[in-house]
Formats: structure tokens, sequence, C-alpha cells
């Protein structure tokens, strides 16, 4: 047994593997010998090996052992056609074969493959009933199956009640919830870590660094950036792209910049793409060129999501030429437009007013336009109040069966804009018709480690009086100053006293009220918004940035908005 055991050891092509399973034949030890489940291990996943013959050769076994079957199942999770092994391991059920904790997590690594929520629901109440909760790896392989999937009840639920965890399955339910939008949980149970005596590794910082990009939650961030100072982390080049996305995100393109610099000679292709990134998200367009040029001279070819991110950064900064020549020379690298890029393009014309040169590349496309390019358009048309384009990319976008909200009301926004009150009516009966369903806006900020959510018109703060009587002040006296409500977009007719009051309680507005009344005079105020900022409360935002001598850091859909002394890092151009 030990000569066969060293002799499979000793294969090193597919000639080799054909030669033993002959030889398992001839000397008749192939229906009896346990040994044959290495062969057919060996088979089914070496690189040099072939599943389909794999196959043929359990087609033979009389009566296949557990491992047998294990070797076939664990070839097939690394195949092109993971979802073969479900059938595989219901044969076992059904012929009453002995499944085991191997079969178990072979089968769960299928399911994280293709995503199989019902097939992993069905595994874990076996699992359960076959007892093998115990084992902590298997445990942890279904807890990830649960993450992926995005099962994040169940994913921790499993973890609460495994006996015993490590440190992968602390960073399975990580990963899970900084993916899952439950990104505050997933800093929370990586501060329990320390508790249960856990120390985080390279996989652990990328998934709870993951959670404070998401959350925009730069406190904590740098304390993660501490430890991994400490503990030598940074030498991965993959925690140090995750800490420039980091920073990017809490608006400290500065600090991102600073990790990129230090980095020297192991920046790779995802490193300027997220520096060049972050530039455009910061709105400094003329720095993402500048490092996009910078490229060459560090001999790193630039590729699609290079030219997206520098494009971006053309669009959000206004530098129409700059990103229409970067658009027209794609080419020169090898590198072919996609959907993306054009609309990149689009929406660098369209915020420019070039309204119609927008059109015509939409029309030029060698592709057929999606959804994304007229929204963008129709985008363009709220802003510079054109009727006429705007019902030709809304007729398109109907004619997609696009049902968002979102285009809709910027539709509406333009008829608004010019008083057709029927056609805003005609509109929102349009969308009652269709049951479309309008994302309510909301914002959030971060107070004593607290997250306060607002909608627009909420009161359900437990300062909502304050709150409130902060907002008279505010109007008061940004009035002072000259302002005048931007009311063209509310979608009533009604009167402008009546309309000034809804704008005056928009999500942001509410947000930045609250936390001027909640911490000292000139800390900074970080605000984070689901959609993008409206128009009257950029212009607000920034007074009260004057007025009471308060950096604001609004970052919406977008991009970041850092207001300061009455002024907005975007200069208007959003």
């Amino acid at each position: 047994m030990a000569d066969l055991e060293s002799l499979i050891q000793k294969c090193t092509s597919f000639s080799h593997i054909k030669q033993l399973q002959a030889y398992f034949f001839t000397t008749g030890n192939f229906q009896s010998c346990r040994t044959r489940s290495k062969l057919l291990d060996l088979c089914a996943i070496a690189p040099f090996g072939s599943l389909s013959f794999a196959i043929s050769i359990f087609r033979q076994i009389r009566t296949p052992f557990t491992n047998d079957f294990n070797a076939i199942i664990r070839g097939l999770v690394q195949s092109p056609e993971p979802t073969a092994a479900f059938a595989w391991y219901r044969t076992m059920q059904r012929g009453s074969f002995r499944v085991d904790a191997l079969t178990c997590s072979f089968t769960l690594k299928a399911c994280a493959r293709v995503l199989a929520a019902t097939e992993a629901r069905q595994l874990h109440a076996n699992i359960m009933r076959l007892g093998f909760m115990a084992d902590a790896l298997l445990g942890t392989t279904l807890l990830n199956v649960y993450a992926k999937v995005g099962d994040l009840g169940r994913a921790r639920k499993v973890f609460d009640e495994m006996p015993q965890r490590d440190i992968a399955s602390w960073n399975s339910l990580i990963f899970g919830l900084a993916q899952g939008n439950q990104a505050s949980e997933a800093l929370e149970l990586f501060k329990r870590m320390e508790v249960e005596g856990l120390k985080p590794n390279e996989v652990t910082v990328l998934g709870v660094l993951s959670a404070c990009s998401h959350l925009g939650d730069f406190k904590e961030g740098e304390k993660i950036h501490l430890f991994i100072r400490n503990e030598k982390l940074d030498l991965n080049v993959q925690v140090c792209n995750a800490l420039i996305d980091m920073y990017a995100n809490c608006g400290f393109v500065d600090k991102a910049y600073g990790v990129f610099d230090d980095m020297g000679c192991r920046k790779c292709l995802v490193t300027w793409n997220t520096m060049i990134m972050a530039f455009a998200m910061d709105g400094n367009g003329l720095k993402a060129l500048q490092l996009f040029q910078q490229m060459d001279g560090a001999r790193v070819q630039p590729d699609s999501v290079t030219y997206l991110a520098v494009l971006c950064a053309c669009n959000h900064a206004g530098l129409v030429e700059d990103g229409v020549r970067l658009f027209n020379t794609m080419g020169k690298h090898g590198v072919k437009p996609n959907m993306k890029h054009y609309g990149s393009v689009v929406d660098l014309l369209g915020r420019a007013g070039r309204l119609k040169e927008a059109y015509n590349i939409i029309n030029s496309m060698p592709m057929v336009p999606d959804v994304v390019l007229w929204q963008s358009l129709l985008g363009a048309c709220r802003i510079y109040k054109d009727v006429e384009m705007a019902e030709i990319a809304s007729r398109n976008l109907v004619e997609m069966g696009s049902n968002n909200c979102g285009d809709f009301v910027l539709l509406s926004n333009v008829y608004a804009a010019h008083e057709r009150w029927n056609d805003v009516g005609r509109v929102r009966d349009s969308m009652k018709k269709r049951d479309v369903k309008k994302v309510p806006g909301f914002s959030y900020i971060e107070v004593d480690g607290l997250r306060h959510k607002f909608f627009t018109g909420d009161k359900s703060n437990a300062k909502w009086k304050e709150i409130y009587s902060k907002l008279d002040e505010i109007r008061f006296r940004i009035k002072e100053l000259g302002y005048v409500a931007e009311t063209s977009f509310v979608l009533h007719d009604i009167g402008e006293e009546e309309k000034e009051n809804q704008l005056c309680h928009h999500s942001e507005k509410l947000a930045v009220a609250f936390g001027l009344i909640s911490t000292s005079e000139g800390t900074p105020i970080q605000v984070i918004k689901n959609l993008r900022i409206c128009v009257d409360c950029h212009v607000v935002i920034k007074l009260i940035s004057k007025i009471y001598e308060r950096q604001i850091i609004v970052r919406d859909r977008v991009r970041f908005h850092k207001f300061k002394d009455g002024f907005c890092s975007c200069r208007d151009y959003w």
C-alpha cells in the first residue's frame, strides 16, 4: 500500500496516471484498495489530470467509498461546471453512501462559486442532522457561503453558534457584512477580535477597510492604518491599495496620496487606477491628468479602468477638451472604448452644455446605447433646461423599459423649470400608472461614534426641535447675505414660500444642522448622502461654511463636495 502511495505522489503527467490506473486493474487491487481514491483525487484536480477520465475510472468501481465520491466532487467544484457537484452529492444521499464533513465542505464550495443559496440551506440542514457543526473548518465554509450569497442573517447565526472561531471565520463574516451594506456591523466585529484574542491579518484589514470606505469612517480608518503600520502589513500591495481607496472615500485625498507616494516602486496598475479615481472623486482633474501622464515614465500600461478614471476626473473638473482628446486616443494604448467610456464622454459634454455633441456621440456608437447614457443626457437637459432634448432622452428611456424614478423626476424638473405644470402633472400620472417608486433621499452623519440618519422633513431624531430651530436660524442668517431659495425644480405648482419650506428641510440640511448643534466650534462636519446633492442645498451649505466658519464635507452619490469659507471644491461644477 505504501508503495502505491509513493507512486501516486511521484506522478507528474497524465501518462503516469494512466499507467497507474492500468497497474491497479492488472494487480486486482482496483475494487478493494482505498489508495485508488488518491489516484482519483490526483486525476480530478491535478493540472495535468483529466476530470472526465477520473469520472470514467469512478464508473468502473462496483462499490465506491466516500473518498471516491469526494475526489470527483472536489474536481467538479474546480471545474467550469461546479453545479454538477450537487447531483453527485444527491446521488450519495439516495444511494445510502456515507457523507462526511469533507463531502459537505466541497459541495458548499460549489455553492459559493455559483451563489446557490437554496442548495446551501439544504446542505446546512444536512450538516446539522449529521452532527458536523462542531467541525470549525466546515462551519467557516458554511459561513463563507452565506456571506457570499448575501444571507447575512444566517451567516451571523452560524458564526454565533460556532463552538470555536478562528481568524478565517472572522474574515468571512467581516467581508460579508462589509459588502452587504452592514459595514457598521463589520467594524463592530473587528473590534470584538481583540476581546477574543484573535490577531487580524491582511485579509481582515482588507475587509474592515472596505467597511470604513463604505461608511466614510475616517477616524476608524486611521486607527486601522496605524495597526497596519505597526504590524508591517503595509508591505502588502493590496492592503496599500485598500488604504488609498479608504482615504479617498472618506474625502482625505492628501492622505491617500501619502500612501501612494510611500509605496515607491511597489505600485501596480490597480494602485495607479485607485489614485487617479481618488483625484477624480475629489474634483482634482489636473492632478489626475498629471498622474496619468506619469504612468508612461513608470512603464505602466493604462487599461480600460485607467481611462475610465481619468475621463471621470475630466468630467468632474470640467476639462472637456482634455477628456475628448483622451477618449479619442484610447486606441493608441490598445484600449477599446466600452459603454462606460462612452457614458463618461456623453456626461462630460452634457455637463458642459454641448448637448447636441453628446447626442451625436450616442447615435454614432458601435453598440446599442444603454439606459445610463440616456440618463446622463437627460441629467444634462435638466441643468440646461432643454425641453426638446429631454423629451428625446426620456422617450428612449421609456422604449428601453426603464422604470427608474429618477428618469421621471429629471423630466419633471425640466418642465417645472419652464413652469409647465400640466406636463409635470402628466409625468406624475405616468409614474403612478407604472407604479414607479421614488427612492427616498437620506443623509447621515457620525457624532461621538454614533450614526444619525435623516430623511427629508425628518423629525425622528431626539433633538429634532433643536435641529429645526437651528435651520430657522440658518435661514435668517443666509438671507442677510442675499440668499434666494432655488425653487425652480420644486415639482409643484405652489407658492414660493411653500416651495422654500420644502427645500429648507432636505436631509443634508438636517444632517448639517445636527452637526452644528452637536459638535464644538471649528470641528469639521462630514455628511454622506445617497443621492446627488441638490442645487439649493449646495448654495446653502456654502453659506453655512462661511457664516459658522466650519469645513463641511458632503459625499454624495457621485463625488465629494468640500465646503470652506463660502466656496466648494467642485467650483460649482457637478
